[in-house]
């Protein structure tokens, strides 16, 4: 294991996290981030020396509108440790759980909670939010000037409701600042791999991911709703197998006239039922497969980025660059150079 990413000074101490839930709230936004944290800490304390171990490396904390038990979206109880009014001290890294609009809606309408959240967001380390969570940071004026996230389903209404917010609709999880916020449910887990990987170095987040069996890292501008879900969604088996080629054949003629005929159908009357039953059109539906083709290449392989152009159905390395620039606001190189393996 490599000494260098626990040589900092900062990091021999333990780091208060904290997360905030409520009725309804997702189980899954609360427990995922809580165990990638524990498990750091067990690994660190088991690996990394006495002087380490002498600190946990993070310290969880529950808390919600009140100390107690709460129900949580899917029926199970969990217990708060107090409530948030009680979080007076310091706090590394405070995360926000999505969940139900009405207890979203309770918690935000406590008359202490507008102020807390502010006064944390000016003192902590860190404010995160998970799924929904984002619109309690919206809601308080914390997501104002700054680019974040949120559920896929819930973009275009985090966008509406909070126009001075710019909503990044196909991100695991954006970092803005010292703000953090999450796509659905269990990319909250990305987000604290990412946080360990920040406090902690590379090497111990793959040691984590690995025992959790997850990936390090879905990359910041995967989209959430890839080609491949989509083609898992469409109502029938003629449009999913033709999906299931696209995605296994990116770098062949995926034309209208080539894909209809596939099908046995009239490029027209393709193109319509196509838009009806995935969702948007045929080459817009090409562009994201071929571009979570590149993506997988450019993450695992060494090739240079003409032939992962070529290999995946782009032709050049400047309309590769061109893609991925309009789609995820990265080339190629520094993407490769970023999220490579």
């Amino acid at each position: 294991m490599p000494q260098s990413p626990l040589k900092k000074p900062h990091q021999n101490k333990t780091r208060n996290i904290v997360i905030l839930t409520y009725p309804g709230g997702m189980m899954l936004d609360v427990v995922g981030p809580a165990d990638v944290f524990a498990a750091a800490s067990q690994y660190i304390a088991a690996t990394c020396g006495a002087d380490l171990a002498k600190h946990d490396a993070y310290k969880v904390e529950l808390v919600a509108l009140e100390a107690g038990p709460l129900r949580l979206s899917n029926g199970i109880q969990m217990i708060a440790n107090r409530s948030y009014r009680d979080v007076t001290g310091s706090v590394d890294t405070l995360i926000l759980a999505g969940g139900s609009e009405s207890g979203m809606h309770d918690i935000a309408q406590d008359p202490s909670f507008p102020t807390w959240l502010k006064r944390k967001a000016n003192t902590a380390t860190r404010l995160a939010s998970v799924c929904t969570g984002s619109f309690l940071l919206a809601r308080a004026g914390l997501l104002d000037g700054h680019r974040a996230t949120t559920h896929w389903m819930s973009c275009d209404r985090l966008a509406a409701e909070h126009p001075q917010v710019s909503v990044v609709e196909d991100a695991i999880y954006v970092k803005s600042g010292s703000l953090y916020t999450s796509a659905g449910v269990s990319a909250g887990i990305d987000l604290a791999l990412a946080l360990v990987e920040e406090d902690f170095g590379r090497e111990i987040a793959m040691q984590i991911a690995r025992q959790l069996v997850l990936f390090l890292r879905r990359p910041g501008g995967q989209s959430q709703f890839s080609a491949q879900l989509a083609a898992q969604s469409v109502k029938t088996d003629k449009f999913e197998s033709l999906l299931t080629y696209v995605t296994e054949h990116p770098e062949t003629d995926l034309s209208v006239t080539a894909l209809s005929s596939r099908v046995a159908m009239s490029p027209r009357n393709f193109a319509r039922l196509f838009r009806e039953q995935v969702g948007e059109t045929p080459a817009k539906y090409v562009e994201r497969a071929r571009l979570d083709a590149a993506r997988r290449r450019l993450e695992e392989d060494d090739d240079k980025v003409e032939a992962v152009a070529i290999a995946t159905g782009f032709g050049t390395a400047e309309t590769l660059r061109r893609t991925m620039k309009r789609h995820m606001a990265i080339t190629p190189e520094a993407y490769r150079a970023t999220f490579g393996g």
